[in-house]
């Protein structure tokens, strides 16, 4: 459940690089989530089949977290790159 908590308040904040941090938290907890899975598996909560399942399903969310991550960085590179270009006022002119 932190997983999608995490990544609705972060969707809720005003800006992407906070919005990048609770996507950050969201990977920690899929990280956790695959820790506890293993555990009922070791503990026999869960078969091997469910294990395996779960697991897989944990890790792909976990490789669209950082897909979604990596996405966010390239547009805050994309716009310090155009901040970059305009370059600085000239107020020479005045």
């Amino acid at each position: 459940m932190s997983i999608g908590a995490n990544i609705v308040e972060g969707r809720g904040k005003t800006s992407e690089a906070e919005f990048a941090r609770y996507l950050r938290s969201s990977v920690n907890s899929a990280t956790e989530l695959e820790y506890h899975l293993l555990v009922a598996h070791d503990l026999k909560a869960i078969s091997r089949g469910n294990y395996a399942k779960l697991t897989t399903q944990t890790i792909e969310v976990r490789k669209m977290l950082y897909g979604l991550l990596d996405r966010i960085n390239e547009r805050k590179a994309k716009k310090n790159q155009q901040g970059e270009q305009a370059g600085p006022q000239d107020q020479s002119l005045s």
